[in-house]
């Protein structure tokens, strides 16, 4: 009996190290993307901050293509895409309600940036 749960012991802790050696074999495999590095080359100013009167401007050092507002919990709240993409960008809001917003800025070379504003009632 003692023999027998030292085999089976012996079997699952084999198990486990192979289930172990092959997930690290899987992960070591994938492609990583550097994304932070694409995203530190980029300037990007949004103003003003807090955004007060519905409307805000982004400016960057690159062609904007495409620009998303979407509230914390991910509903999307204003979508934007540009034909002809551009460094100066104004964003008229309708009716936003007061809270924390994510903006993702899509640029022409497929680059991506997300900033978060806040939005306040006018005063």
């Amino acid at each position: 009996m003692k023999n027998s749960f030292l085999f089976i012991l012996l079997i699952i802790f084999t198990i486990t190290l192979q289930a172990q050696k092959d997930t690290i074999n899987v992960i070591g495999t994938l492609p990583q993307k550097d994304i932070s590095r694409d995203a530190a080359n980029i300037n990007v100013s949004i103003y003003p901050v807090p955004v007060r009167e519905n409307s805000f401007t982004i400016k960057t050092d690159r062609d904007v293509s495409f620009v998303k507002i979407t509230n914390i919990i991910g509903q999307d709240f204003f979508r934007v895409q540009y034909s002809n993409p551009q460094q100066l960008t104004s964003i008229l809001l309708d009716n936003p309600k007061r809270g924390m917003y994510l903006v993702t800025i899509i640029f022409s070379d497929g680059a991506r940036v997300v900033k978060k504003i806040m939005i306040e009632e006018s005063e």
